[in-house]
């Protein structure tokens, strides 16, 4: 293994995490989410990191410092906030990303016409709150299609697609997560014109996946210029709960050194 990070994996990584620790079900507290962000933000990993994720209600008191870095769980604009993520369509002057169902794709006309980017959910605490494999399929296409960038937040703590624990509960139920390099890859494929990407999204096989001066899923592949550019204008993120474990799961598959 290299010492060194695949430049096509760098490049599909960087600045993808949202750090959003203080919501379920890490549930870290304000002072211990917002000194793991700062210590995040001195670490090893920094390349990784983006916005750390938190609703307006505990923005008070939150230093100056902070603001160009947080994104805002909120309803309207606010100017403690370098992004919003909201269940409506606002209108502001920062990237807005509005929650849209995945069985209301419809939504995504108005969330483009108001100049907003698209988030779609997928994870929850309890299996049932878990798209369907099909549904993501539609949401990335239908985005696609729009040109309509989008970010996905909850239940992405894992590399690639797998039955997991769905909280840190010894008693915790078990379900089957989708995978964010899953998703980041078929996000990339589908901005490049590729449809038929359930299969990306479906795959159990870490070994499926592989990187050098390009990104492979299978027979199929990216150059560093089509990753680059899927990362900048159409996934922009990936909202987690936690830093840490998607590292060190990257690092147990042989992703990361």
């Amino acid at each position: 293994m290299s010492d060194t990070v695949a430049p096509a994996l760098r490049a599909l990584l960087e600045r993808f995490i949202d750090y959003a620790g203080l919501f379920p079900p890490a549930s870290v507290p304000l002072d211990a989410t917002i000194a793991n962000y700062h210590s995040y933000q001195n670490g090893d990993h920094r390349w990784m990191l983006r916005w750390l994720v938190l609703p307006v209600s505990q923005c008070v008191g939150v230093h100056d410092s902070l603001r160009p870095s947080l994104s805002l769980i909120a309803e309207a604009d606010d100017g403690h906030a370098a992004a919003l993520e909201t269940k409506t369509i606002v209108s502001a002057s920062k990237p807005v990303y509005c929650e849209v169902s995945p069985d209301n794709l419809a939504m995504l006309d108005a969330v483009k016409g108001a100049g907003n980017f698209a988030k779609i959910r997928m994870g929850s605490v309890q299996p049932e709150g878990i798209p369907s494999v099909a549904l993501v399929a539609a949401f990335i296409n239908s985005c696609a299609d729009r040109r309509l960038g989008f970010k996905a937040t909850a239940g992405l703590h894992h590399p690639v697609r797998a039955l997991q624990a769905l909280t840190y509960e010894d008693d915790a139920p078990r379900a089957v997560l989708h995978g964010f390099l899953n998703v980041l890859m078929a996000a990339a494929f589908a901005w490049h014109g590729e449809r038929d990407i359930d299969s990306i999204i479906s795959e159990t096989e870490p070994t499926a996946f592989s990187f050098d001066d390009r990104a492979y899923w299978r027979d199929k592949s990216l150059s560093l210029a089509e990753i680059k550019a899927a990362r900048h204008d159409f996934i922009h993120s990936v909202g987690t709960c936690s830093f840490d474990e998607p590292i060190a799961d990257l690092k147990s598959l042989r992703f990361l050194p």
